[in-house]
């Protein structure tokens, strides 16, 4: 970090006679590795450093971001942006007087037991091999799959009234993945990991069940090429974690997004179904739903201290009890709707400024496991683990398939079905939950490519939740 900081107060000799200034330098470095088949695929290795320029002077906000970063780079990349606040002062869209000024200093470090380097990379390799070699227990496993992923990201921000945020986040992530065929019908079956990232060190690959579950995902597989298709019709619902974090994310995180609601994205990522007067008073959800910003939880994908305007993060309910109460707004976003918000302004890189984006989503638990969510079920479906998805521009309504599907017939689990999915509209979908199981059945997981903005920017975003139980619920089959 010290040598982030010693880049970041470079701009301190050129930043002169604007009304408010920040610089972000970030550090990242990536490493892939993969073995399919059991054939080692091509490493990946990738780094970037760079810094992000934010001048505000009068009525307008500028950027400039530059990878030069010696005293003439950062003496360009301001010049930049005090062009482009110049600009924004005669033809923005708001004030930049409204941009958050920030003092607040802090560090934050995700915790790692081992780090990456500690494991030399033919060690890494060799599990690899290993891992995938045990998906290999069917003539009918036509392609396997075991990947390890490592990101590092370090970053300062230095803002011009005396703010200092230095964060370090590390990611381990893992996985696997079992591709069956057999009598024109093929399926894959994912795990290991595979959809359950989040912050830590190799100490992730072990709690993932890595190399242990290989044999029952790749069985899985197999067995979903034999089971029958899921039923069509209205039944209940029981959405396991895994794929509860795609429909959190979809028709929860997305459409409170405040700079969606105020129709910045409108002509790339699309507006919202909620409107600025339902905060307050609309019913979102059953009395169950709790939904929470939440960037303290340790070990989720993006637990911080601060974001990317200097903003401290805090814990806040977004839904209480159904009640929709908050956007998901970064301070700017904030003024500019007269609404209270989170801590949320993220970039994904130097390359990119600071917008809207979740963070960490979660729906916190009720009460109960998921054995007595099951039993509650005269008639149902039990999912597992997304595998498509389509939602309206608004997010409003939704389709989402699964890998794997499990019937319920009087309060039991059957038999497995193939092809699992179901449809719904937000405010409906989400008034019908009438299940949501305890802090025992709780799991944190997270999504690695949520897309958004122009230019686009793709970040990493927690969402931790114990299965849930919903009625009535339009369900799909046969593949469609």
């Amino acid at each position: 970090m010290n040598e982030l900081h010693r880049i970041a107060n470079k701009l301190r000799a050129v930043a002169l006679g604007v009304d408010y200034w920040t610089v972000r330098v970030v550090e990242q470095v990536h490493e892939s590795l993969a073995v399919r088949d059991d054939v080692a695929e091509p490493a990946a290795l990738g780094s970037s450093m760079g810094a992000m320029v934010t001048v505000v002077e009068g009525a307008g906000i500028g950027y400039g971001a530059s990878s030069d970063l010696t005293p003439a780079g950062m003496q360009r990349a301001f010049s930049q942006a005090r062009a482009a606040a110049a600009l924004h002062a005669r033809l923005g869209l708001f004030d930049a007087r409204l941009q958050p000024r920030s003092r607040f200093r802090a560090t934050y470090r995700a915790s790692v037991a081992e780090g990456w380097e500690t494991l030399p990379t033919e060690a890494k390799l060799e599990l690899l091999f290993d891992a995938c070699a045990r998906l290999d227990i069917d003539p009918r496993i036509v392609e396997r799959a075991a990947w390890l992923e490592h990101r590092r990201v370090q970053q300062v921000l230095i803002t011009s009234d005396g703010g200092d945020v230095a964060q370090h986040w590390e990611y381990v992530h893992c996985g696997l993945a079992a591709t069956a065929h057999a009598d024109g019908q093929t399926q894959t079956r994912r795990g290991g990991g595979a959809d359950s990232a989040g912050q830590g060190g190799l100490e992730r690959i072990a709690a993932a069940g890595f190399v242990e579950h290989a044999e029952r995902v790749a069985a899985e597989a197999v067995a979903l090429v034999e089971a029958p298709e899921c039923p069509c019709g209205r039944r209940d619902l029981i959405l396991l974690p895994s794929q509860m974090t795609l429909q959190i994310h979809e028709s929860i995180g997305h459409p409170l997004e405040l700079d969606r609601i105020l129709g910045d994205e409108r002509n790339y990522a699309g507006t919202s179904f909620v409107t600025p007067d339902m905060f307050g008073s609309y019913r979102y959800g059953s009395d169950l739903l709790n939904v929470t910003f939440d960037p303290a939880v340790p070990g989720e994908l993006a637990s911080a201290v601060a974001d990317d305007d200097g903003t401290p993060a805090e814990p806040v309910h977004l839904i209480r009890n159904g009640l929709l109460e908050r956007p998901l707004g970064g301070l700017l976003s904030q003024r500019r709707a007269g609404l209270p918000g989170t801590a949320n302004a993220r970039a994904c890189g130097w390359d990119r400024p600071p917008i809207d984006r979740m963070a960490n989503i979660n729906l916190e638990p009720g009460e109960g496991t998921l054995a007595d969510l099951i039993a509650r079920v005269e008639r149902g479906v039990l999912m597992d683990t997304n595998r498509s998805w389509s939602i309206d521009d608004s997010r409003n309504k939704f389709q989402f398939g699964c890998e794997l599907g499990r019937l319920i017939e009087d309060g039991e689990l059957r038999g497995l079905v193939r092809n699992p999915g179901y449809r719904g509209i937000s405010a409906a979908f989400w008034r019908n939950l009438d299940g949501v199981a305890g802090p025992e059945a709780l799991e944190v997981r997270g999504v690695r490519n949520c897309g958004k903005g122009e230019p686009g920017q793709s970040v990493y975003v927690g969402h931790a939740s114990p299965p849930c139980l919903f009625r009535d619920v339009e369900v799909l089959g046969g593949g469609l």
